[in-house]
């Protein structure tokens, strides 16, 4: 870290004094009631899910309203834009257009590759040879030199022979599923899985089986009582390798055999593990000595290899052809650009070279680190140590006002609630970088404590002040 960075966060530990937390606070209370009565804390995007109105364009205008009064209130947490590359000091603006410039924790570049020398050559040779355009879909002439070189590329990695390329994660979790599960089939799928993965099945078929998170026992009995009623039929059954908002992980060996004992095919999406986790950078899956042995792997680039895109991952020649004809985002979407595909390819080979088990020694040393100091506040991590480091609020109105404080201390980490989390799951979703060090760790935990202790202070008066008012009036 730089002088500069270095001057700024001692600036971030002096704003984080008791004489700056009073005036914070005393800021806050003397907004509270504004806030608090504004409906900025109150209600979930749950109650805008289901519109009502002939008016398509008009009925959407509810939602807006209450996204600007967020705004206004400083609790509205998505839309944000980075002013530069996703470092561990980044200058972030909002909606609003304030602006903070302090630690990082709500970019997702596990293993710090994105401001990596090789990578940046690798998309100038890219842009060079090959121009910024695939200029086609994958299935007509979208194909390049360096995106037929990824696919054999993770292929290697995975141990798996053949792979398909999306555009996008999202693509190739819904693509997948959409083009392998016909009306009569069945999915069944874990209930905490990503939204992508949910809407692929949801698009496909009617007969979907939600089973307790990480349960296998669950899974056993759902395929029991499927394969009781329906012999003929097929079965997907989803998980993921690094489940994200909860930073948990499934036994995909136990997972793999049941799914072989009931003639179903097993799913794994490995977005968030595969590069930052397991041996050679081979996540959850060569972690539980999996490699080439599950029936479809599919993951996206973004969180680890610094490029958008995903894929999907199998040993038959015929499911590779089948989902590149069927899969909509692999042959309906234009293909990824020479310049995607040429990065990942990159960042696979650091992945796999002593380089790359360095980095994962570095991100696993600053996520010990960070679960450790939130430890120490007595506060709660979900899951198991990984890139992802999510800390319990439920409350969503402590949860949007202690991100508007973590924010305003120059600590960027994203508050996620409905619909990413359950209601009354809110939490603070701190992602990890290689890069990070030991001083921005120790400093964002502390911000991040007290932001929540604030907000908890703040809320609670306001009950009692509610409440000694509501005994006054009897």
């Amino acid at each position: 870290m730089g002088n500069a960075d270095s001057k700024l966060i001692n600036q971030c530990v002096i704003a984080n004094s008791d004489e700056a937390k009073q005036g914070v606070a005393s800021s806050l209370e003397a907004q509270r009631a504004g806030i608090l009565h504004s409906g900025a804390l109150s209600g979930t995007f749950a109650e805008f899910s289901q519109p009502k109105g002939a008016n398509l364009l008009t009925r959407t205008e509810a939602l807006n309203e209450w996204r600007e009064t967020r705004t206004r209130y400083g609790v509205w947490q998505y839309a944000r834009s980075l002013e530069g590359p996703p470092h561990p000091i980044a200058t972030v603006c909002d909606e609003s257009g304030a602006r903070t410039r302090g630690v990082n924790f709500a970019s997702q570049d596990y293993l710090s590759l994105a401001s990596h020398p090789a990578i940046h050559e690798a998309a100038t040779r890219a842009l060079r040879d090959f121009g910024p355009h695939s200029a086609g879909s994958a299935v007509l002439l979208g194909n390049t030199k360096p995106s037929l070189k990824l696919e054999a590329a993770l292929a290697e990695l995975l141990h798996m022979e053949h792979v398909v390329l999306f555009p996008t994660g999202w693509g190739a979790a819904f693509g997948a599923i959409a083009a392998l599960v016909r009306p009569d089939d069945h999915v069944v799928i874990d209930q905490l899985a990503h939204a992508s993965l949910r809407q692929g099945a949801t698009a496909a078929t009617q007969n979907i089986w939600t089973t307790r998170h990480l349960d296998v026992d669950h899974v056993r009995q759902t395929l029991a009582d499927i394969r009781r009623r329906d012999t003929e039929n097929g079965i997907l059954v989803i998980t993921e390798g690094l489940f994200s908002m909860d930073s948990d992980m499934p036994d995909t060996e136990r997972l793999q055999s049941v799914c072989s004992e009931y003639g179903a095919i097993l799913f794994v999406d490995v977005a968030h593990d595969l590069g930052a986790m397991g041996p050679g950078g081979t996540g959850r899956i060569g972690m539980q000595h999996m490699l080439g042995k599950v029936d479809l792997v599919m993951g996206a680039f973004s969180k680890s290899l610094a490029s958008n895109g995903g894929f999907l991952a199998t040993n038959s020649h015929a499911v590779k052809q089948y989902v590149k004809m069927f899969g909509g985002p692999h042959m309906f979407s234009n293909a990824l650009s020479p310049l995607q595909a040429a990065i990942v390819t990159e960042c696979i080979g650091i992945v796999r070279a002593p380089e790359g088990e360095s980095l994962r020694a570095d991100l696993m040393r600053n996520v010990l680190a960070l679960r450790s100091e939130f430890t120490s506040y007595n506060m709660r991590c979900l899951g198991e140590p990984s890139p992802i480091v999510p800390v319990l609020i439920g409350s969503e109105k402590v949860s949007r006002l202690a991100g508007c404080l973590t924010f305003n201390h120059s600590v960027l980490a994203n508050q996620v609630e409905f619909p990413g989390v359950p209601i009354g799951a809110s939490r603070l979703r701190l992602q990890v970088m290689a890069n990070h060090n030991l001083q921005q760790i120790k400093h964002a935990a502390g911000v991040i404590k007290d932001a929540i202790d604030q907000a908890q202070h703040i809320l609670n008066a306001s009950d009692a002040h509610d409440d000694l008012k509501a005994e006054n009036q009897c």
